[in-house]
């Protein structure tokens, strides 16, 4: 069962959380949504609201439906779906239906956003704004090591609902 939560008042260390344990993020409806696995992020405030970024590359099959819906989630899960976790990053919803592969259960968050019962955590972001990385701006040793002209956009999602299990 999940509990509404202030964002202020979450004791989520960002670094471990999104670069080391990973999180989904999952757009669509409950209906039909996509998902993926990502461990680039992060969280601070932005024009006076609590404010979660995450990247996607352009192959990517959720960034149709992250680009096509208002809500986004970000999901973060206990350690013993790590298995589930990497499916998600490592097969594409156009070839598998990865709620099902992994038995996730979808439910809805604010925005009618879609989120899966066996996370732990779950931000509800209303997204913002997107923006595409400009290469020209980036070191040229990052370039080498991250890209090969797949550059990532950037999501700037508004957290306005916080749910954790209780």
């Amino acid at each position: 069962m999940f509990q509404k939560v202030d964002p202020k008042t979450l004791d989520l260390n960002p670094f471990a959380a999104i670069g080391s344990q990973w999180m989904l993020i999952t757009a669509g409806t409950p209906e039909r949504c996509s998902t993926m696995t990502a461990s680039w992020g992060g969280l601070g405030v932005l024009w006076g609201a609590p404010m979660a970024i995450c990247y996607i590359r352009p192959q990517r099959y959720t960034k149709e439906f992250v680009d096509g819906s208002e809500f986004f989630t970000l999901s973060f899960f206990p350690q013993e779906y790590r298995p589930q976790l990497s499916l998600c990053g490592s097969k594409s919803g156009r070839d598998v239906d990865k709620v099902k592969e992994c038995g996730f259960t979808v439910a809805a968050g604010a925005g009618n956003a879609p989120y899966f019962e066996q996370a732990g955590l779950v931000l509800v972001c209303r997204k913002r704004m997107a923006v595409p990385m400009d290469p020209a701006l980036m070191p040229q040793d990052v370039k080498e090591k991250w890209y090969e002209d797949d550059y990532h956009t950037m999501y700037w999602g508004e957290i306005v609902e916080v749910l954790k299990k209780a």
